[in-house]
């Protein structure tokens, strides 16, 4: 473990641990406070219902303080969750897009409003939680560069492209060093009750409602319409095209000689377009609402390793800067399901350069 501890610097300074309930966050926890820190746990009560984010989350976040013997403090973030996210979410699926929430609430709900708190209502400046994700400054250009975690497996810095230079600079990220299976053991060294807690699988709302389905059913109203090929062929129908996300196989009720693959989505014609696995590829898009994170925002194009989605792996690539926050994504080779609404986040080797929304 100490590679771990000498990860975390400053010793005795106050820092707001941003508490699950899950065995990452205890962790981050238990480490500060081991090491020295005067630590605060800060829970957000983000929905009602069951979750590992939120009625149980919260239990167990309480139970971890008190066995730490450290401060808790629980915040009602119901409001901004309400219209950050599940709005966000909502609004995205209905105009033929699949929403990132994960980062969207990293960013609005999370790490800005608990920077904001531990500031204005504990006088505290330093923040942490049990992201997998690495952070250095780099005195050169004088910006907080966000990295891979170590355990590749569990790296989640592709979720905090968002996160900006100020939220960065009170960030500590424990775990950045650590892998999953290390950090059950730390769990178990400390004695903690979340050492066996199962893994969240699934985005909180997914796991509160059963699915995707059915969440977005409580908001939209399934309309049935076509299923057709690239050429306009009917093929078959479908009962809401938010239900569906580009690059999908299975579940779509079409029997076809070959494999077919949703490769766009138009809620004007309520229609889902399908076509074989290469009409399903692209070669380039378009992002907007980039953020630069190790790296200054520039008008020159570079090169960097782009992901498109949380599970696939980084693709060489030109970044085109445009006007505005937009910026064009040119790879070197075609690329599987290109969806709008997800990030596509750029890399150089381990360090994170920035991201954006995928528009087209």
């Amino acid at each position: 473990m100490s590679n771990i501890e000498s990860h975390v610097k400053n010793k005795a300074e106050k820092v707001v641990v941003g508490l699950s309930g899950g065995v990452d966050s205890s962790v981050a926890a238990a480490l500060l406070h081991r090491a020295g820190y005067d630590v605060t746990g800060l829970t957000l009560w983000l929905m009602r219902g069951k979750g590992q984010c939120c009625s149980e989350g919260m239990v167990d976040a309480a139970k971890l303080c008190e066995e730490l013997g450290i401060h808790h403090e629980i915040v009602d973030s119901r409001e901004v969750f309400e219209q950050s996210i599940i709005n966000y979410l909502v609004t995205g699926y209905a105009a033929g897009s699949t929403p990132l929430p994960c980062s969207r609430c990293n960013k609005a709900v999370k790490f800005t409003p608990m920077m904001n708190y531990a500031r204005e209502n504990l006088g505290i400046h330093k923040i942490a939680t049990g992201h997998y994700a690495k952070l250095n400054f780099n005195n050169e250009s004088g910006r907080y560069e966000l990295r891979r975690a170590v355990d590749r497996n569990k790296d989640q810095s592709y979720f905090l492209y968002e996160v900006g230079q100020d939220e960065l600079s009170c960030c500590i990220f424990p775990l950045g060093d650590t892998t999953k299976v290390e950090t059950r053991k730390i769990a178990a060294e400390f004695g903690l009750e979340t050492a066996e807690k199962p893994e969240s699988m699934d985005l909180c709302l997914v796991e509160a409602n059963g699915s995707m389905r059915a969440f977005l059913d409580k908001y939209l109203t399934p309309i049935q319409g076509k299923i057709v090929d690239t050429q306009g062929n009917v093929l078959g129908e479908h009962d809401g095209t938010y239900h569906y996300t580009i690059g999908q196989r299975k579940g779509l009720g079409v029997a076809a000689a070959n494999p077919l693959y949703v490769v766009a989505l138009d809620p004007i014609k309520n229609e889902v377009v399908v076509g074989d696995r290469s009409e399903a590829q692209d070669r380039e898009c378009t992002i907007n609402q980039v953020n630069w994170v190790s790296m200054a925002p520039t008008d020159v194009p570079f090169a960097a390793e782009v992901q498109v989605r949380y599970r696939t792996a980084p693709a060489a690539a030109t970044v085109i800067p445009l006007e505005g926050d937009r910026a064009r994504i040119v790879f070197d080779e075609p690329q599987f399901s290109i969806t709008p609404g997800q990030a596509a986040v750029f890399y150089r080797d381990d360090l994170l350069l920035g991201g954006g929304l995928i528009e087209k």
